[in-house]
């Protein structure tokens, strides 16, 4: 079965974070090279506070490195390092029934979203789908310098897959309202900053629904934790999730 967790509403806002996840399961646990704080640096801890913004939300429980969610089929199951930052994943790889299985929750992932899609567009005409997820700054080591803030924002927002002409007072209202303070940092929001896309989920989204569906992909610079002890700032993250349940609400309204 597959290990996530999910929470239907009756709003028009789908929120998930499909690489909130650290578990593997224990067939692969037995063969991955890398550690777990080694793993959880690439993940994205703690965006799983952020889905109840959403009417219905998913919270991925199982780790990137295990199924990406995000990647197509093809790419959904890192093998080689060219995969995943020049990491080196397994001691020993996977075999193919081993990644069969693991393909299987990415299969019942999109069908489930598929079921999740169709009923709210039925429902309610047009819908958002928030894509959220965190990005690390810090790269060159714990004590090295962060990023250029220039082409790291404290929120990039992705909006490649949506229809901006019919969506665009809904992007509006939603940039606006993540505009402010968390803990007493000014944030930097923008537009298509860091990623040219958003990953296949958005992508397939947009493919398949763009003219009723409004996606947003929420990416959050890893300032409100240590990246690389995994150590969070409780205040900063309330204050993120606060105004993410605001700017959801505004968007809500010129949906």
């Amino acid at each position: 079965m597959p290990d996530w967790e999910i929470s239907r509403g009756d709003g028009p806002v789908i929120a998930t974070a499909v690489h909130s996840g650290h578990a593997i399961r224990p067939e692969l646990l037995e063969r991955i090279a890398l550690d777990g704080p080694a793993r959880l640096r690439e993940e994205d801890p703690l965006t799983d506070m952020f889905v109840g913004a959403g009417d219905q939300t998913f919270r991925a429980r199982t780790s990137r490195f295990e199924i990406d969610l995000n990647r197509p089929e093809d790419e959904a199951v890192y093998m080689e390092p060219s995969d995943a930052w020049g990491l080196t994943i397994w001691n020993e790889k996977p075999t193919e029934d081993m990644v069969r299985r693991s393909l299987a929750a990415r299969e019942e992932y999109y069908a489930m979203m598929r079921g999740w899609i169709e009923e709210g567009i039925a429902r309610h005409g047009s819908l958002l789908v928030l894509d959220i997820h965190s990005f690390n700054h810090r790269r060159d080591g714990a004590d090295a310098a962060p990023s250029d803030p220039e082409g790291n924002p404290d929120l990039d927002l992705g909006v490649t897959t949506a229809d901006r002409q019919k969506f665009g007072s809904v992007l509006d209202a939603f940039e606006e309202g993540l505009q402010g303070e968390a803990a007493g940092r000014k944030l930097d929001v923008r537009r298509n900053v860091r990623f040219v896309d958003g990953g296949n989920w958005p992508e397939w989204v947009f493919a398949e629904y763009g003219a009723n569906v409004c996606t947003v992909t929420v990416e959050y610079k890893k300032f409100f934790m240590d990246e690389w002890t995994g150590q969070a700032d409780i205040a900063m993250v309330e204050d993120l999730r606060a105004g993410l349940v605001r700017a959801t609400q505004a968007a809500r309204r010129a949906l």
